[in-house]
């Protein structure tokens, strides 16, 4: 890989390919088949459209015929005549055109004109309608654009690629075939969707061309490790994730397609299309997001195959992408021994197109037999630990007792006032959100600097103010992360704040949301004088929120006011019993010195409606980090010191004799 960067190419393609090569080290990676690792930006939700009631599709509807534009409806969105179009042309819009090229959301009311690339919110559709200034802002989302983020090194990069069958070395063409599995698709497959291969990195380059093919916008390499019979897939995109909205193999969709099979990687999709003859598209952000920017390009399907993958994560992602897509026209791949991920079936010499025909129809009515969720039952017991959602790789201990975390999840956590219960919730977000958990961040406590600013040094392990040389390093692998945050500050209403998180999971694709903490809502409610039926109320609307929406909620409950030389029990939990019923998890921060002087923190599970489990373990807080765990690096080595000596080792070797322990000192909430 450093050959590549000694490659004569600009600092800012240095930085960026460093920081996504080889500054993650430590992290947790996929293993093949896995899903590869991938980068994104973080972004905040802004309290100000919050406030806003959302537009529904009635209303659009109404304000569309009150100004007389004709419209079409689709499936995820209304198509209508542009008026960025017919406007130019000096056209009147209550005259119907052939070329509905305006598709509106129907959750959201943003637009994409396809002619004009003009986008923007509703109410920059209304301005525009109105004549009451541009109220748009030139398209990004495949675009022709002239300027394209570090379009000088996506043509540098694209210009020393070559195909895989012009390698000079025939040895080394079969071995990168090898790395990535394909040494069944063919070179005419390869051809046709412009498949490239750059040497210096031992790297696919897929292309991301314009919709109509004419234009190159961007770029994904895709890196394999080799590591005994395990293959680790590393992901870079030219220009930054944030502006990398790519549907591979689009150029390659005819305006009569109306069959598509929707894949997570690119690989999936040469195997399928080769396989099938059917069209494919590869999504930019694999199981882990379908942006809504791209639902206008999908409208013209009737039939969409999602095969994501072969695990209960990729069959969890589909189903919810298909309520994105609308769920009467979708159909659903159930990962199995007999249906792996598509190129695993191509390599294996299975029927792919029989395989597509098992698809299950994705819409069902309201009741439901047990012939339709059979197979759904099956896939939970034949992957128990996948069943059991997503596991924390700081905090071991917690996963022995929860076993994971779960989306549709309701968890209480609380903890006495100073015992450090956001620091500890920042990093227990922290550690999911670093494999993939898309989580959104309410705290209606302290600003979003400060948090950010805690969960960053949490992240880097490390105090950064006494780095500051290394802050952009750390900083731009932060900005990656499926982080987002709420704008709230203070008091907020409950409806502002679940309108929110419903526009989060339909944008962002968000599966976890944390609440710090629920007190914040309490009192701007005006259902009722008393506080404990508003918290019953509030409870009651995080624990629909997170059935309806399959979103994990962590909602932060001070407890009660008691004696400090008690520790807390669930019944602790200020309110009524309401909070503790609806939760399926109850945590506890317990800070023993509070009750019996200096001592150890330590969590405990008071509750586990997943199988029960319950108990307590240690946490060791280390001031320097901000964190309650021993990072990955410093367990493997501790452990090493221990093996190597055969002693257990409670303290770090490079402790001064005589010097203050780091997790002696005290952590407040911030």
């Amino acid at each position: 890989m450093w050959s590549l960067l000694r490659g004569g190419y600009p600092s800012r393609v240095l930085l960026q390919l460093r920081g996504e090569w080889m500054g993650r080290r430590g992290l947790p990676r996929s293993l093949a088949p896995g899903p590869p690792r991938r980068r994104y930006r973080k972004e905040v939700l802004s309290a100000l459209e919050a406030t806003v009631l959302p537009v529904t599709t009635a209303e659009i509807r109404q304000y569309l015929r009150t100004r007389g534009i004709p419209f079409q409806d689709g499936h995820s969105c209304l198509r209508a005549p542009s008026p960025f179009v017919e406007s130019s042309q000096g056209k009147d819009l209550t005259r119907t055109s052939t070329s509905f090229s305006l598709f509106i959301d129907k959750t959201t009311g943003r637009f994409l004109c396809m002619t004009s690339l003009a986008e923007g919110s509703w109410e920059d559709f209304q301005a525009s309608v109105e004549g009451r200034g541009d109220g748009v802002k030139e398209g990004v989302l495949l675009s022709e654009a002239p300027e394209t983020e570090g379009s000088e090194e996506i043509r540098r990069i694209w210009d020393r690629a070559v195909p895989l069958w012009e390698l000079p070395d025939a040895e080394e063409a079969q071995l990168a075939r090898v790395m990535f599995s394909l040494t069944r698709v063919t070179d005419d497959t390869l051809k046709r969707f412009s498949v490239q291969y750059l040497r210096p990195a031992r790297s696919l380059v897929f292309p991301w061309f314009s919709s109509q093919g004419s234009g190159l916008r961007g770029l994904k390499l895709l890196g394999a490790e080799g590591q005994g019979d395990v293959v680790h897939y590393v992901e870079t995109t030219i220009p930054r994730p944030g502006a990398y909205h790519n549907l591979f193999g689009l150029p390659l969709i005819s305006r009569r397609d109306v069959e598509v099979v929707l894949t997570s990687r690119e690989l999936d999709s040469l195997a399928l299309s080769q396989a099938t003859g059917l069209p494919t598209l590869a999504l930019p952000r694999g199981t882990l997001s379908l942006p809504p920017a791209l639902l206008p390009y999908l409208e013209q399907f009737r039939r969409i195959i999602l095969w994501l993958g072969d695990d209960l994560r990729s069959w969890e992602a589909a189903k919810l992408f298909a309520r994105k897509l609308n769920p009467k026209r979708c159909f659903l791949v159930r990962p199995g021994d007999q249906q792996p991920r598509p190129l695993e079936a191509l390599n294996q010499g299975l029927n792919l197109s029989r395989i597509l025909r098992t698809a299950l129809p994705a819409w069902h009515k309201s009741i439901v037999s047990f012939r339709q969720l059979r197979e759904e039952v099956l896939g939970e017991l034949s992957n128990v630990e996948q069943a059991a959602g997503i596991r924390w790789s700081r905090f071991p201990d917690l996963n022995r007792l929860l076993k994971g975390h779960r989306k549709g999840e309701l968890t209480v956590f609380t903890g006495p006032t100073g015992s450090g219960k956001t620091t500890f919730i920042s990093e227990y977000a922290l550690d999911l959100c670093t494999q993939g958990v898309n989580t959104l961040w309410g705290s209606f406590e302290i600003s979003n600097v400060r948090l950010a600013r805690v969960m960053l040094t949490q992240f880097a392990v490390g105090r950064l103010e006494e780095q500051l040389d290394k802050y952009d390093e750390w900083a731009d692998r932060f900005e990656d992360l499926p982080l987002y945050f709420m704008t709230f500050h203070g008091q907020q209403s409950i409806r502002s704040v679940i309108d929110t998180m419903h526009h989060a999971v339909y944008v962002y694709d968000v599966c976890h949301v944390v609440i710090d903490n629920l007190q914040f809502m309490m009192g701007h409610e005006q259902l009722s004088t008393d506080r404990i039926a508003a918290q019953d109320y509030i409870v009651g609307a995080f624990r629909k929120f997170a059935t309806d929406s399959n979103c994990h909620v962590t909602l932060v409950i001070h407890p009660r006011k008691e004696d400090d030389d008690k520790e807390l029990q669930t019944a602790s939990i200020f309110g009524s019993a309401k909070a503790s019923q609806e939760a399926d998890n109850v945590l506890i921060l317990q800070d023993r010195k509070l009750v019996t002087g200096p001592g150890k923190r330590y969590l405990q599970v008071s509750k586990n409606r997943f199988d029960g489990d319950i108990g307590v373990f240690p946490l060791e807080f280390n001031k320097s980090s901000l964190t309650f765990s021993i990072p990955p690096k410093n367990k493997a080595r501790l452990k090493k010191i221990k093996d190597d000596n055969g002693l257990v080792v409670k303290k770090s070797s490079s402790r001064k004799k005589g010097a203050v322990p780091q997790n002696s000192e005290t952590c407040s909430d911030l």
